[in-house]
């Protein structure tokens, strides 16, 4: 059966859910982001407005979601970085793993910021409206855009290298350090131990 908490070897229940769930939202959002910046800015279009509005919404929900996630980050210790690992990409996975963290709340913050600069209300899920965390200010505004913009592309670049390194893992190095965040269920024998010459399992590169 498989551990809710994190063990050292592997990441336990509730953080691999956590993990394929904040992706799932982030990659939305990004994906969102990009189609609507295709979409014309003159008039009221009535599609770009309700994509933004959901954006919003989902931003916040991307904000709940990391929020969780670094609550449990904090009491649950990480698997074991690869043995074999360089140093210099113990300090890469390190900082690939922080820098998720920080964009995971400064992205839907900077969006909550340049809708109130924006002067309009952000809600969650039609609940309830969130409180504005800056007056209205159209230079602020612009800066805000431009910061989320520059964050996105930031995110995207992390995306990038995660997933690139966590292929090379997989594929190349032939080490557990994917299949520590699959599902228990879902992941069969080691595969280190069905090469020559390797009888122990690697322990996983943490992921944010």
């Amino acid at each position: 059966m498989e551990s809710i908490a994190n063990s050292i070897n592997r990441y336990g229940v509730v953080a691999v859910a956590l993990h394929w769930l904040m992706a799932i939202v982030l990659i939305a959002l990004v994906a969102l982001g990009l189609y609507m910046v295709t979409l014309p800015d003159t008039g009221f279009e009535t599609t770009k407005i309700n994509l933004i509005l959901f954006h919003k919404e989902l931003g916040i929900l991307a904000l709940l979601l990391a929020a969780l996630r670094l609550a449990w980050r904090v009491t649950n210790a990480l698997p074991r970085l690869v043995h074999t690992l360089p140093d210099w990409q113990k300090f890469v996975a390190r900082f690939v793993h922080l820098g998720f963290y920080a964009l995971m709340f400064a992205l839907p913050l900077s969006g909550w910021l340049m809708s109130s600069a924006a002067g309009f209300t952000v809600s969650f899920l039609e609940w309830f409206n969130l409180p504005d965390l800056v007056q209205r200010d159209d230079s602020l505004f612009r800066a805000f855009v431009t910061l989320h913009r520059w964050l996105a592309y930031a995110l995207m670049f992390l995306f990038v290298v995660h997933a690139g390194a966590a292929l090379r893992h997989h594929f190349l190095l032939r080490d557990d350090t994917l299949r520590k965040m699959l599902p228990a269920d879902s992941v069969p024998t080691s595969i280190n131990s069905t090469l020559p010459g390797r009888s122990r399992q690697f322990p996983a590169t943490p992921s944010p």
